[in-house]
């Protein structure tokens, strides 16, 4: 069995994103989309995580609800996918590609949003098979 590549989790993301309702589809679109391999020791560290196989998604940025109407924008949020950790993951549960990229990239974008776990849940039933 061939592995996603780096391209192809950025196109399930895209597309995962493309699901959402228009009114998050549209806060999102500012949101930067990387895939690396594995989280940096820095991203590792802000989390509480020293391994570096347990990450597989991470936001960067600051949650809408914690914004300042004065604040300037500065740099973009982030949402990174770690491939690495998500085909380990995939091949340790049996969750198909499909279906562990819509949860990390709703979960992440969920972040953005500063939403709780459960809203979190709300928002991934939204978003469509």
């Amino acid at each position: 069995m061939t592995m996603p590549s780096a391209t192809e989790f950025k196109a399930a993301a895209i597309g995962v994103l493309s699901q959402l309702p228009a009114p998050f589809r549209k806060r999102l679109r500012d949101v930067v989309l990387r895939v690396e391999e594995f989280a940096q020791p820095d991203q590792l560290r802000a989390v509480g995580m020293t391994d570096r196989w347990e990450l597989t998604g991470l936001y960067e940025g600051v949650a809408l609800t914690e914004r300042s109407q004065w604040e300037s924008d500065g740099l973009p949020a982030v949402i990174t996918l770690f491939r690495q950790p998500l085909l380990a993951e995939m091949q340790e549960t049996g969750v198909s590609f499909a279906a562990l990229i819509r949860h990390v990239v709703i979960h992440e974008a969920g972040h953005h949003f500063g939403l709780s776990d459960d809203d979190m849940h709300v928002l991934e039933d939204s978003a469509g098979d």
